[in-house]
């Protein structure tokens, strides 16, 4: 389990262990021969950050599809605020969904709405809230993410790192107790990739939530999460809090962490050796 992050004392830590998600050895596969996913076990806490990380295709995206209830595993069970979401009926797991904030990749904001409309969106959709409530909760998403003078303008006129932060806003509009980020970091700029980390981190908790990331982005995760899972190819292979990854001898953790090219995830594919390639087709 995760330690208190600085800053917190072990009692308001005790309040806050009760668990949000878990996974138990599930396992997935869209067909009969390839599994994605086996024997994924997770235990994510409430009020915590946790990162998911590994290689690209390795099934971290999976793995918020089946918290989310878009894909029901083939084995283990999948359990969200005391809920097993394969076993929820339609009602159910919209239910489940609307206590639920998702930032897509790379924002996926509503091209012909405002900012404001777009943090509206959800609010309309589903609460009975007067249209002056609307405003005023808009306002103040917006004004967390630091766009409140932002409100009038249009997607296509933001930077990345401002969308990213609209987007961010839209996905706790409706003060969720789960947010699951799908690589929030993808193509920012180094200041920007820093703003929405730290806010990632600080509404976290400032509205008790519990936050899971999907991303690459090692430097960045280290600095705001709780603790770290290390997915290849649809395994967790290895896990541990920011300071433990640092310090870790792990193979696998020392070359994702260090960016190197070579490692248990090969640079080359696995094929014959050149020399006898280059034998075969001269014969």
């Amino acid at each position: 389990m995760p330690t208190p992050p600085a800053g917190r004392t072990p009692a308001a830590f005790d309040r806050r262990r009760t668990t949000a998600v878990e996974l138990d050895n599930v396992t997935f596969g869209y067909d009969r021969t390839r599994l994605v996913l086996s024997g994924i076990t997770m235990s994510i806490p409430r009020g915590r950050v946790v990162a998911i990380m590994g290689g690209s295709g390795c099934g971290k995206t999976t793995i918020l599809r089946l918290i989310g209830g878009q894909l029901r595993p083939r084995e283990g069970r999948v359990v969200v605020a005391g809920r097993s979401v394969p076993d929820l009926d339609r009602d159910g797991l919209y239910a489940l969904r609307r206590e639920v904030g998702m930032l897509f990749q790379f924002g996926a904001l509503f091209t012909d709405m405002t900012v404001f409309e777009n943090i509206a969106f959800p609010l309309r959709e589903h609460t009975d809230l007067s249209e002056e409530m609307i405003r005023d909760l808009v306002l103040m998403k917006l004004n967390a993410v630091g766009l409140r003078g932002a409100a009038s303008l249009v997607p296509s006129s933001l930077s990345g790192g401002m969308a990213r932060r609209v987007a961010l806003a839209r996905a706790i509009a409706l003060d969720p107790m789960l947010a699951m980020y799908d690589e929030p970091f993808a193509g920012l700029d180094p200041i920007s990739l820093g703003i929405v980390g730290q806010l990632i981190r600080k509404l976290n908790d400032a509205l008790g939530i519990t936050s899971v990331i999907v991303t690459h982005d090692v430097y960045e995760s280290l600095k705001i999460v709780d603790y770290l899972y290390f997915v290849s190819e649809g395994r967790i292979v290895a896990q541990g809090t920011p300071a433990e990854v640092r310090a870790s001898t792990d193979p696998f953790v020392r070359q994702f962490v260090d960016g190197e090219a070579d490692g248990p995830v090969p640079f080359h594919v696995k094929a014959l050796p050149l020399e006898e390639e280059f034998a075969l087709h001269a014969g």
